[in-house]
């Protein structure tokens, strides 16, 4: 079991009343990722309200702002305890057993399109083994031949154009190894979260971009940008692409300044201090 404390704060200047928010900021509570407890400030005084979506079980923050600075600070400590599995036994799900919860993955999507891109994964992918390793061959061909690099992309950046331009950030790798996934009849989603052990030089600690692939019957923990440690992944939403799940929505005129973020491992109920590390087994937080 791994343990993670996480801080973030958010700012935002807000120019006119009745300026509505909705944050997806707060941990989800899933299978194997337990929140322990949490604490949630507002400068102004509003009432929040925080809505669970049944099917996702992603939480929304629903927040009516007034005039002026608006400060958000969160902090939730959480047990991650990961389903782990040997990537050789894993096999893919026929499109006749999956379940109806599941179908809305195999999709094309605003920015994965996965239709356009079937000719392209059959060459590439078509022959393999149809399980666990097909999916680990397609997040290694998007990150050897996708450079990361920061401010290269922007909000309508799909995964033909990252395709395309070989550049990106972490939502990028995802949109694209989730469109050539989706195009062999893989269901892949796009997971935003916070992650422990992302490398130092990548910048300070952010909102994190990853996918999980559905294999025998589970979501399955995938990094295409390889800036991080999955076993580290503490999860906030999950959506077709990121137009599902952005950390903040917003509705009126507002300036913001960048998200300040912190994690850092510390030790569990029974005193262990397990820190998240590189594994070769396969991970889930999620049925």
């Amino acid at each position: 079991m791994v343990r993670l404390r996480l801080a973030l704060e958010l700012d935002y200047d807000i120019a006119e009343p009745g300026c509505d928010f909705i944050f997806n900021i707060h941990a989800a509570h899933t299978e194997r990722q337990r929140v322990i407890e949490e604490a949630l400030t507002l400068s102004q005084d509003v009432p929040p309200r925080v809505e669970t979506d049944p099917s996702t079980r992603n939480r929304y923050l629903r927040v009516n702002a007034s005039p002026g600075p608006l400060k958000l600070a969160y902090g939730a400590t959480v047990d991650l305890s990961h389903h782990v599995a040997e990537p050789t036994q894993i096999g893919e799900v026929p499109v006749a057993r999956l379940p109806a919860r599941v179908l809305s993955y195999i999709y094309p999507s605003r920015y994965c399109q996965s239709d356009r891109l079937h000719k392209l994964a059959m060459r590439e992918f078509g022959q393999q083994w149809q399980g666990y390793s097909r999916v680990q061959a397609i997040r290694d061909w998007v990150l050897q031949r996708t450079t990361f690099s920061s401010n290269t992309s922007n909000s309508n950046t799909s995964a033909i154009d990252t395709l395309l331009e070989t550049v990106g950030v972490c939502r990028d790798f995802a949109h694209l190894m989730i469109a050539l996934c989706r195009a062999i009849n893989i269901p892949a989603r796009f997971t935003t979260g916070i992650d422990y052990g992302a490398d130092p030089a990548l910048g300070p600690t952010d909102f994190h971009a990853y996918v999980e692939a559905y294999l025998g019957d589970r979501w399955y923990l995938f990094d295409p940008s390889g800036t991080a440690i999955p076993m580290g992944f503490v999860r906030l939403g999950t959506g077709r692409d990121a137009a599902d799940v952005a950390f903040a929505t917003i509705f009126g005129t507002v300036t913001s300044s960048a998200p300040r973020i912190a994690i850092e491992a510390i030790a569990g109920a029974d005193g262990r201090l397990v820190t998240p590390h590189h594994c070769t087994e396969a991970l889930s937080t999620d049925g």
